[in-house]
């Protein structure tokens, strides 16, 4: 039974360390509102720059802004392609410690159904005769 205790003990340890998917969200969130602060900061300072300047940057840089377009909706993809890749391994992660939780349970009450057999069948078998100790002579 000692067994079985220290499985259970191990199996809701590792169903503590599930991840807290509002935690995960906000943590998301944070992260997108960041970008966004970054993106609203840079147009901040686009903006104060002389014409002259901004259109000379944007001649130049023409090219480059549709590359870091690009590479940013790469990114935004490859991104929800993680988030849906680790909360399919989560899932399955719950899903197989779930699974030896039932495990463990049904292995322990099979061996209770067991102990609880062999007690019936001992207690409708004929008790056994007292054994007598034969005196033996000293020698």
């Amino acid at each position: 039974m000692d067994v079985v205790e220290r499985a259970r003990q191990r199996i809701d340890g590792a169903a503590e360390g599930r991840v807290d998917a509002a935690a995960f969200d906000a943590a998301l969130e944070q992260a997108r509102d960041a970008v966004e602060a970054l993106a609203q900061t840079t147009a901040g300072l686009e903006s104060g720059l002389p014409a002259a300047i901004q259109d000379g940057m944007r001649e130049q840089f023409r090219p480059s802004a549709r590359h870091l377009a690009e590479i940013r909706g790469l990114m935004n993809h490859v991104v929800r392609r993680m988030e849906r890749l680790e909360g399919d391994l989560l899932a399955e992660r719950h899903a197989r410690v779930d699974d030896l939780g039932l495990l463990v349970d049904l292995i322990s009450s099979g061996w209770k159904s067991v102990n609880d057999r062999l007690a019936r069948i001992e207690a409708a078998l004929p008790p056994i005769a007292e054994v007598v100790e034969l005196k033996r002579e000293p020698a």
